[in-house]
């Protein structure tokens, strides 16, 4: 069989070789054809065509014989033979990633799982190709041939990766991830230098401004690189300059060679006559404020960036003070002013006094820009320093980012709804310390590329400056479908994203539509937050708002503003609301306008609320069947309802509600029997309940066994997932439920909808065998989805904090 396939390499035809391989495999099924199709496996780059065109039958015991680079190839082979490549590919996983992977039985396809950590692993020098046969293949290039699979990718630490990948020599590479990159991750990031911080500029703006990344997320950085920071951010957004910083290896990308090529059209003459008045709005300007010249800064080129990339093709104009100002008095045309036609605007200076007045001011604007230019040039002395451009404007105020009207009506940071249209951060009092914002780059300097549309930041500490860089960012974002911001140490600086996210709301294409904010300490309470962010966006589709502990220096401060309560919020789209109190109080009055303007409410959770009265929850309760007739699934979590054992069972019968869960909420802790059974019963009529998650409510043995009647052959229950995790269930309490369960299901003639148990972090340690049989009973009824949990270590965990 092994001359058969040696003869392969001269040309042997395909009958030939498939006879050959059938009578090897008749004739000695375990041997001889391993041995023959060894053979044809070592010569596939002969034998590669006849191989795909085999029979589906000898194909299935050549495919695990061949290395990854012919085992991608032959997919299509496969497929048209009826074969499946999965078991072959989650055996590779095994063999070369040796880790189960998390949420294993979650992943649809093994093959772009491999491939896609097989990419990660090598990129970051953790995987040694030479280490197993089927990754050593001369013809494969592991991150060339990997690459077109990865939808997803993190950098992390000294962004070693992001260099590799803006190598020369990973040209391709970087492509193929232009084309198939969706998320892009950065985790544990530290202090960069400005070579990496350029091979970084090179991959965001392939992968994001001319890629398919949609999402940017951010974790772990504990103590962030400010200029890395607000370098990833501000590409993320969309914003970056032309310049040699987007230049690749000597030549600009597709999009950007276009733009260029029609600025360099531009007629000679007419770009001599911009410069020379450029150079004279310069010169005024430097006599105008007293600095002296650096002989290595142009005033030409500073505006000649400006205008070019104004006015590129995909830039939407941006807002021209001088012609805002003058609108009613002389013609504005954007195009010319932005497209570098400086004559055109000389002469209408020269004969208008109100456009000379506005000249002088905005002759001092640039003046003032250009010192900081000189200041951050003498630190960095290539003019293309990606920190000039990051930390490049003193007063943003003066180029229309900023409205003088509306930080004066911001002063009080509780009122940032009332802040005037245009001012990103007007509402917080601490970003008009310095009378403007040192750190927020110049947007007007920037070219507006594609920007992503999820952005996320976990345990990322943002500082007063940040904020305001983020703030700035956001007030134009209209791509933002989905942002997230947990523990990143907001405080008193909520005011000001709240202000970016209120002027992002003004525009008409905005689409917003997820917010996720969450912190350790809140500024202000849940309620008044929800109420705020719900009014600016009332096409919210999810809005979750979450923090652990009141700010320590609110004190005794009252849980919300009774104005909150009346003010009206329009009709919203929210679909879904999880509010996480700080151990706050939780006032129906102030979540009530809430509800009542959110008709299309779907979910809603609640964490960690204390009631204040007996009857809050019952008037919940109410508000809700009101208002929100649509509501499918409602979430109790740390809510101690031990003394509202009525609106449990008020819940529990529902007619509307598809899934119920009260999380750690001390159901048990002062009922007696009859609660129980009347939970019992009362799911036992409810037919349009398909979930009920119970965890952490000390059900224990006895309790669970009793839950086992819900599926009785008098139960009108359409009940398919049952949550019971943490709850002290010990391996003969769950044998019991099982054989009872079963008892029920045979009375029922087999026919019973339940699906799915959950059994995480219970006492099943404790006696291994019982739990084990248990378990495979279960398994025959039901998915059950459990943990090796450590009960005993879990005791000592709560004794030693105890």
């Amino acid at each position: 069989m092994a001359a058969a396939a040696a003869r392969g390499r001269e040309g042997v035809c395909l009958p030939k070789m498939a006879a050959a391989l059938s009578e090897a495999m008749v004739a000695e099924p375990r041997s001889l054809f391993a041995l023959s199709a060894a053979a044809v496996s070592r010569s596939m780059g002969a034998l590669e065509r006849d191989v795909w065109a085999l029979p589906g039958h000898l194909l299935r015991g050549l495919l695990p014989l061949l290395t990854v680079f012919r085992l991608e190839r032959a997919e299509g082979a496969a497929r048209r033979a009826g074969l499946s490549t999965q078991p072959i590919w989650r055996k590779l996983w095994d063999d070369v990633m040796k880790t189960r992977p998390p949420n294993s039985e979650n992943i649809t396809c093994w093959r772009k799982k491999f491939l896609e950590t097989f990419f990660s692993n090598v990129l970051h020098g953790v995987l040694d190709v030479s280490s197993d046969w089927r990754l050593n293949d001369h013809h494969f290039s592991p991150l060339l041939h990997s690459s077109p699979h990865v939808s997803q990718l993190t950098l992390c630490n000294m962004l070693q990766g992001a260099v590799e990948l803006a190598a020369e020599h990973n040209q391709k590479v970087l492509e193929n991830l232009a084309g198939s990159l969706r998320i892009l991750k950065f985790q544990h990031l530290l202090s960069s230098d400005q070579s990496i911080r350029r091979s970084l500029v090179l991959l965001l703006h392939r992968l994001i401004h001319h890629g398919s990344v949609s999402q940017v997320s951010m974790y772990s950085w504990p103590v962030p690189d400010t200029v890395l920071l607000v370098l990833i951010l501000s590409m993320s957004a969309g914003f970056w300059r032309l310049g040699n910083a987007l230049t690749y290896h000597g030549s600009l990308c597709g999009l950007c060679r276009g733009e260029d090529k029609a600025q360099s059209q531009e007629p000679a003459q007419e770009r001599a006559e911009r410069g020379h008045c450029n150079e004279r709005e310069w010169s005024d300007g430097k006599n105008q404020e007293g600095s002296p010249r650096a002989p290595e800064v142009s005033g030409c080129r500073t505006d000649a960036r400006l205008n070019s990339v104004v006015s590129g093709p995909r830039s939407p104009p941006l807002r021209n003070q001088a012609c805002e100002e003058v609108s009613g008095e002389v013609p504005c045309d954007h195009t010319s002013i932005q497209g570098g036609s400086h004559r055109w605007v000389s002469d209408q200076l020269s004969h208008h006094p109100i456009l000379r007045k506005t000249r002088r001011r905005l002759k001092s604007a640039v003046g003032k820009k250009r010192r900081c230019l000189r200041r951050s040039r003498r630190l960095y002395a290539d003019p293309e320093d990606l920190y000039d451009f990051v930390f490049t404007v003193a007063r943003e105020d003066s180029s229309g980012l900023f409205d003088k009207n509306s930080a004066t009506e911001g002063e009080n940071a509780e009122n940032w709804t009332s802040s005037s249209p245009g001012s990103p951060c007007a509402g917080h009092a601490g970003c008009k310390k310095r009378g403007g914002s040192a750190g927020i780059f110049s947007l007007k300097a920037a070219h507006r590329f594609r920007s992503v549309s999820t952005l996320e930041l976990f345990s990322i500490p943002l500082t007063e400056e940040t904020c305001r860089i983020l703030s700035n960012l956001l007030s134009s974002w209209v791509s933002l479908e989905n942002l997230v911001l947990s523990y990143n140490g907001l405080g008193a600086n909520i005011i000001c994203i709240l202000s970016g996210l209120r002027a992002l709301s003004r525009h008409s294409d905005c689409h917003l539509r997820v917010v996720r904010v969450s912190d350790i300490f809140s500024h202000m309470p849940c309620m008044e937050l929800v109420r705020c962010i719900l009014s600016a966006f009332p096409q919210l589709h999810t809005l979750s708002v979450s923090f652990d502990l009141k700010c320590q220096l609110e004190g005794n401060r009252p849980e919300g503003n009774p104005s909150c309560s009346k003010a009206e919020i329009p009709d919203s789209c929210l679909e879904q609301l999880e509010i996480r109190f700080p151990r706050e109080p939780l006032h129906t009055a102030f979540l009530l306008p809430v509800l009542k303007a959110s008709k299309s409410l779907q979910q809603l959770s609640l964490d960690s609320a204390t009631l204040p009265c007996a009857q809050e929850l019952g008037l919940l309760l109410e508000a809700l069947k009101e208002y929100n007739p649509n509501l499918k699934k409602v979430s109790f979590h740390d809510v101690n309802l031990a003394e509202h054992q009525k609106e449990v069972l008020l819940l529990l019968q529902d007619p509307v509600l598809q899934e119920i869960t009260f999380s750690f909420c001390r159901l048990f802790e002062s009922s007696t029997t009859e609660f129980l059974s009347e939970i019992i019963n009362t799911v036992k009529r409810n037919s349009s309940l398909k979930s009920l998650k119970l965890p952490g409510n000390r059900l224990g043995n006895h309790r669970l066994v009793a839950l086992a009647d819900i599926f009785s052959e008098d139960s009108s229950s359409s009940l398919c997932q049952l949550d019971v995790s943490s709850n002290c269930i010990k391996p003969d309490g769950l044998l019991e439920f099982t054989k009872k369960l079963e008892s029920h299901i045979q009375q029922r003639g087999g026919q019973i909808q339940f699906t799915h148990l959950r059994l995480f972090q219970n006492w099943l340690d404790q006696d291994a065998e019982t739990a084990q049989e248990a378990l495979r009973r279960l398994k025959a009824v039901c998915s059950v989805v459990n943990d090796s949990w450590d009960s005993s270590q879990a005791f000592a965990d709560y004794i030693s904090v105890m």
